[in-house]
């Protein structure tokens, strides 16, 4: 015997699913600075890798507020990836580095004049070619051979 959904005991089991599905999909990873004397908080939007940053700051008469910097120059939406935030493990550094998880591209994002700002995109590439070495006057074009004292 087959049992089937019926009413609203189908349309329960639907929106629950619904509702389980974005609880899965993160959309911000968050990491905060390695300096130890900053208390600054560096989020990163997964899919565009656009990075901002926020921190806790005094201000008199209160308990304190959050300072939040938004997107410069290179922090705002990037070719849609898969983007993470990682420290380095110096203690004096107060930016982090974007990564794209799919392309192995990264940058440098850190605060500057009151916004949040990258490096370029770039991937560490193939070894480069070995510089040529100085030809021996003389020599055929394109061939090197060294030179006796």
């Amino acid at each position: 015997m087959r049992r089937t959904c019926l009413g609203t005991h189908c349309a329960g089991l639907m929106v629950a699913g619904m509702l389980a599905a974005p609880a899965l999909a993160a959309p911000y990873d968050f990491v905060p600075a390695p300096q130890t004397d900053l208390n600054r908080l560096y989020r990163v939007e997964r899919v565009t890798g656009e990075v901002s940053s926020c921190q806790y700051g005094l201000q008199e008469g209160t308990i304190g507020v959050t300072l939040c910097y938004g997107p410069g120059e290179g922090a705002g939406p990037q070719t849609p990836g898969e983007y993470g935030l990682v420290a380095s493990r110096h203690d004096r550094e107060g930016g982090v580095f974007r990564v794209n998880y799919r392309t192995g591209d990264m940058s440098v994002c850190y605060v500057f004049d009151e916004k949040v700002v990258c490096t370029p995109q770039t991937s560490p590439s193939a070894p480069a070619p070995a510089a040529p070495t100085a030809a021996t006057p003389g020599a055929r074009s394109g061939t090197a051979s060294p030179q006796k004292p």
